[in-house]
């Protein structure tokens, strides 16, 4: 059977830091234009916690939810004061994510070795859709899968499960592909490979024991490596 890449989205062929221009635009009438990467980071984090918790609370909801909720606690944490509007508008562009800029090469360059490709993210798929559409890369890809699915946050096993049922594809053949570390440590728990796009060379791996099977900057030198 041939290898399929199962793809990450948000952080991995999407940028979520590319919401701090808009913060910027945003906090510039309160003169705090500098918090804005700041405010990307906290609330990038607080939506991964909050579908962590969420799971564990067997309490699930869209992931858009969780980024809702998480830009409601980052406002209040950070007294940024932004109005409903100022959120709805954030949150609009949230769901308007640019690609990576090497994300569109890289994928054609799988797509010509005949590697298989699908998207594979936390987020529902009409949004997960949307983004991809809109960023211009939805055509590399052969289908989305949703955790919506089955109503559970990576890296819980059953989401890996449901990705072979999906792909219908053994461990050995399916790659995840992903920025985010417990992302990872989740497919190789459940028996996929995985690889790890370290985008900040500062980053540190968790100490688990349980390592990636291949570790690269980004998605042009994941595709050097498995075309």
């Amino acid at each position: 059977m041939a290898t399929v890449l199962a793809f990450d989205v948000y952080g991995t062929l999407i940028d979520t830091h590319g919401v701090v221009a808009e913060l910027e635009q945003r906090l510039a009438g309160q003169d705090r234009s500098d918090l804005a990467p700041e405010f990307s980071r906290r609330w990038r984090d607080k939506q991964l916690e909050y579908s962590f918790r969420r799971g564990l609370m067997g309490a699930y909801v869209d992931f858009s939810h969780c980024t809702r909720e998480a830009l409601e606690f980052t406002d209040r944490a950070l007294q940024t004061r932004f109005s409903e509007t100022d959120k709805e508008h954030l949150m609009g562009v949230y769901a308007r994510l640019p690609a990576f800029p090497e994300a569109s090469a890289a994928l054609d360059r799988l797509a010509e070795a005949g590697i298989r490709c699908v998207a594979f993210s936390n987020g529902s798929r009409e949004a997960v859709e949307g983004l991809l559409v809109q960023a211009g890369i939805r055509a590399r890809f052969e289908t989305v899968v949703s955790v919506d699915e089955v109503k559970r946050f990576k890296p819980d096993p059953a989401v890996y499960a449901h990705l072979r049922y999906r792909l219908e594809s053994e461990p050995g053949d399916t790659w995840l592909i992903s920025s985010n570390a417990f992302d990872v440590i989740g497919a190789r728990h459940a028996g996929l490979h995985a690889a790890w796009v370290r985008r900040s060379p500062d980053a540190p791996f968790d100490p688990w024991g349980i390592d990636p099977d291949l570790t690269v900057p980004d998605l042009d030198a994941l595709a050097e490596r498995l075309s």
